[in-house]
């Protein structure tokens, strides 16, 4: 079968002064299309230096990393780029939007970066802003937003790109209860809109209920486990 990402035998060990820590011990580890993958565990765990590996942001120590059936270690820099431009999508704990932009405009900007045509992108933008409930806040600056508006906003450019896969660390992490519900029901809603894959490593319970697969990190380690 091939998958969207596995990785094999993944470690990462970090040499420090007087010995060494090993962050991941021979990791196995499997994603599919569509999927909604959850990673839970302590702070600390390793979830996200996995994630970091995984999208290609870091190097694991030793193991593979493969997307779509490639071996990740054998792209070019420029491949790396390519694969950060077209295949991932980014969500993290803080929404990171560009504070001179407009919310239409950050959702753009991987776009613009990708030198792709800009009318067929701003009806591609609008479109998810209306996904994602911010249909009537596409001129607003961030400031001017609410943060559960704002992490909705990096949900619709993280989605920008069509990407395969959607990486997401602690989305909900700085969201109070009413809007991580919210960003709970889109991120379903859009998995079922677009058969958008996400991996998501998460402290929230709630997160766990919408998963296809949960995976629980612990002492370096990824172990499947049911929920």
């Amino acid at each position: 079968m091939l998958y969207l990402l596995e990785t094999r035998g993944l470690s990462k060990v970090y040499t420090e002064t007087g010995g060494t820590l090993e962050i991941l011990k021979d990791v196995n580890f499997r994603l599919t299309e569509g999927s909604i993958v959850v990673l839970t565990g302590a702070s600390g765990s390793g979830k996200s230096t996995f994630l970091n590996i995984v999208g290609a942001l870091d190097k694991p120590t030793s193991g593979s990393v493969f997307f779509y059936g490639d071996e990740m270690s054998k792209f070019s820099k420029r491949s790396i780029n390519m694969f950060h431009r077209k295949s991932l999508g980014f969500m993290f704990q803080f929404h990171h939007l560009l504070a001179e932009f407009t919310a239409l405009e950050n959702v753009l900007m991987p776009a613009r970066i990708d030198k792709r045509n800009e009318n067929e992108s701003c009806k591609m933008a609008i479109e998810l802003l209306n996904a994602v409930g911010l249909s009537d806040r596409k001129r607003h600056l961030p400031r001017e937003l609410s943060g559960g508006e704002r992490q909705r906003v990096a949900l619709a450019r993280a989605l920008m790109n069509r990407p395969s896969l959607i990486i997401a660390d602690e989305p909900s992490g700085n969201l109070d209860e009413k809007n991580a519900e919210v960003l709970k029901s889109l991120i379903l809603e859009l998995n079922k809109k677009y058969n958008q894959a996400f991996l998501i490593a998460t402290h929230d319970m709630d997160l766990v209920e919408i998963a296809t697969h949960r995976w629980t990190v612990a002492h370096g380690t990824l172990k499947q486990t049911t929920h």
